[in-house]
């Protein structure tokens, strides 16, 4: 957990069938809610990455259309606005990009949707009616994938942006009605080189994540 990071910036080697199967394996002992294991991964690997870059570059030629299943935050207010412009701030500087300098950084934002030149794209889903608790489970489960890839060597960042694009998505991949597209896991190997993947986010202080209560006896 302490040496994980988001990366954004990928060698493009492919990573052997074997070892993402294993990544799968690992992340399908998730816990969940009454073991219903709503997730389900859609992996792509060579080509089929490739079309589907391709495509979504068709579909947000003239801008990236907002069209997630599950609503994203209306606005981000107090500290997780600090938090969220921290970080952005933190991307920015690292590859460049002066403070106010809005066509850089839309570039930069862009990048999401070319999975940050990563050789595999994971999409999570779930299903439609089992509802917040199985949108809870695929996170946990998305945590489990993340560590069990930088456990074998890789990098990986899950991606809210991805799922923006919904109705494409649910097209190319012909997904049902029934599930819900929560978001993306680009992966393959790390180009540590990459300065974008040399800044770390901060994280609370044990003070701020938790309250304790005692037996005050």
């Amino acid at each position: 957990m302490s040496t994980r990071w988001s990366c954004r910036a990928f060698l493009p080697d492919q990573v052997p069938r074997a070892t993402i199967e294993q990544i799968l394996v690992t992340a399908g002992q998730t816990p969940s809610w009454c073991n219903t294991q709503p997730w389900h991964v859609d992996v792509t690997s060579g080509a089929a990455t490739e079309q589907l870059r391709a495509a979504i570059a068709a579909r947000i030629a003239d801008g990236p259309a907002t069209e997630p299943d599950i609503p994203f935050p209306e606005s981000y207010e107090g500290v997780f606005q600090e938090r969220r412009r921290t970080s952005g701030w933190q991307l920015y500087e690292s590859v460049g990009i002066a403070p106010g300098d809005r066509a850089a950084s839309a570039r930069q934002m862009l990048r999401n949707f070319d999975f940050f030149g990563a050789p595999h794209l994971a999409l999570i889903t779930t299903e439609r009616d089992l509802g917040t608790y199985g949108a809870v489970d695929c996170g946990l489960f998305i945590q489990t994938f993340l560590l069990a890839a930088h456990s074998a060597g890789l990098g990986a960042v899950p991606q809210a942006a991805i799922a923006t694009q919904a109705p494409l998505l649910r097209e190319h991949f012909a997904i049902g009605e029934n599930r819900l597209i929560l978001a993306g896991i680009s992966f393959g190997y790390p180009d540590r080189d990459a300065p974008i993947n040399g800044y770390r986010t901060e994280r609370q202080s044990l003070g701020e994540l938790a309250t304790f209560h005692e037996d005050q006896r």
